[in-house]
């Protein structure tokens, strides 16, 4: 494990693998540099780039600050980038993907950057949080984290509330339950509504890879090809057998693919 200080003084811990050109992951909701989907994708990479897998402020082994902007977190992926070396290709899954490419558009040196499963609502197949997500969010994480994931995952996810009730006794709960109190920094990077910032995106200048997974709720096939319209450098793919639960060793060629063209 290496550590570099963001700009604020946080500590972000971070994984450095491979060798080759950098390429930093940035993880989504309900994950950090632990979780076996970025350790598995970052195995898959490594063969052809120095990989960094980082863990997000209040993750892991990173440490937080006491208020929550995003600009924070932008400046957490670009002191990655500079230990980096000054400039790095962005790999982001859900919201991390937001946060990668609102650091491009805000001018972080990026020099290309894919994202899965970008989670904007566009239509009416989307779930529709209720005004205020993100303040409810915050007060059920600080009094009972177990609701804080259920409500996440219900009004935000569109989950249906009988099967994250069942979830609730999987081994795998407790680990969300130790999250929670981040799943407000992921609402606040894409906004209660989930709303597609279109003008913003538009001003990412670098290449963008956007994928999703074929078998992914609809509402995210609109989302990905939402994004993939306003980003004026990109291009979209629908990955055949996937859903949110992305396989590593389905994704890594597609992303190799992108980021040495």
């Amino acid at each position: 494990m290496n550590t570099v200080q963001s700009a604020d003084g946080t500590a972000i811990a971070y994984d450095r693998t491979g060798e080759g050109e950098p390429l930093v992951l940035v993880g989504g909701s309900f994950s950090e540099r632990a979780h076996p989907t970025m350790t598995e994708l970052a195995a898959e990479l490594a063969p052809h780039f120095t990989v960094y897998n980082y863990d997000r402020r209040g993750r892991g082994d990173s440490a937080d600050a006491a208020e929550y902007a995003v600009e924070r977190e932008i400046e957490d992926l670009a002191a990655v980038i500079a230990e980096a070396g000054g400039s790095a290709k962005v790999f982001g899954l859900s919201a991390g993907g937001v946060l990668a490419l609102k650091a491009a558009a805000a001018g972080v040196d990026i020099t290309r950057v894919a994202v899965y499963d970008p989670p904007f609502v566009v239509d009416e197949t989307g779930p529709k949080p209720p005004a205020g997500f993100t303040e409810k969010l915050t007060e059920l994480a600080a009094t009972d984290r177990g609701e804080a994931v259920a409500f996440f995952m219900t009004q935000g996810m569109g989950a249906p509330a009988e099967a994250v009730a069942g979830m609730r006794f999987a081994p795998f709960w407790a680990g969300l339950e130790a999250l929670a109190h981040t799943l407000p920094y992921d609402t606040t990077i894409t906004g209660d509504d989930f709303a597609l910032p279109a003008e913003e995106l538009a001003a990412v200048k670098v290449p963008v890879l956007v994928a999703h997974g074929g078998d992914a709720d609809a509402w995210l096939h609109a989302s990905a090809r939402a994004v993939a319209d306003v980003v004026p450098d990109s291009r979209h793919r629908s990955l055949a057998g996937q859903g949110i639960a992305v396989e590593p060793p389905v994704l890594a060629p597609v992303l190799k693919e992108f980021f040495e063209s």
